[in-house]
């Protein structure tokens, strides 16, 4: 059972189901990543927006290694966090096709840099300023920055390197499990429940719009891995 300084004490919740949910989260956002690495190496394009990609990066290491989180979360952090190092590699690689034109080139690499380091600054301080040490808040408020930069991805690049329908899915899958989780420790949290909504929201625009996208352009997208 997770204890947290900031909100209430959980509530208690059959261990099976709370490890059931924990372990599918984790394989459904594993495999999500897995994924996003096959389609951007196919595609030599980067498969996860800049911000998201660096807030994720954040979040897995200081909840890894500053803040470990209980078992066996923290197995599932070292996972993510591994596999996100190669979608953070594929980024530096393939990132700079889609760099603003009107920029220097020369920013790509200081621009990523500072975008990790303030994600890891913020993710850190909001820990310690609201004494949440579990990244509760962080997490989910990530996931919607996520959500919502996948779309912005999209309609930025308006085609469809480096996605498919099924990370859509996977990832839509992979939120809604913690969701229900978090849902069943904290039902009074208003602010967790927006969170929640909200995420389940975009995540079901996106995949809409990248499905509608892949049918235009003729491509089947059950037979785009």
């Amino acid at each position: 059972m997770l204890n947290n300084a900031m909100l209430p004490k959980p509530a208690f919740i059959d261990p099976q189901l709370e490890l059931f949910l924990q372990i599918g989260s984790g394989i459904f956002w594993t495999i999500t990543y897995l994924f996003i690495i096959r389609r951007s190496y196919l595609d030599k394009s980067y498969g996860m927006p800049l911000a998201a990609l660096c807030a994720n990066v954040s979040w897995e290491f200081i909840f890894s290694f500053v803040f470990p989180h209980p078992q066996p979360q923290l197995y599932i952090d070292y996972c993510w966090l591994l596999f996100d190092m190669v979608i953070l590699v594929q980024y530096l690689l393939y990132g700079k096709k889609d760099f603003p034109k009107n920029l220097s080139p020369r920013l790509f690499y200081p621009s990523f840099f500072i975008t990790l380091v303030l994600a890891g600054l913020i993710i850190l301080l909001m820990s310690y300023e609201f004494k949440e040490f579990i990244g509760i808040y962080a997490a989910f408020g990530q996931n919607l920055l996520m959500s919502v930069l996948f779309i912005s991805m999209f309609l930025k690049r308006d085609h469809v390197r480096g996605q498919s329908i099924y990370i859509a899915i996977l990832k839509t899958i992979g939120t809604i499990l913690p969701s229900y989780l978090f849902f069943t420790y904290y039902p009074n949290s208003y602010l967790l429940i927006l969170l929640y909504l909200a995420v389940l929201f975009y995540d079901l625009v996106y995949a809409i719009l990248l499905y509608t996208k892949l049918r235009a352009q003729n491509i089947n997208p059950w037979r785009r891995l």
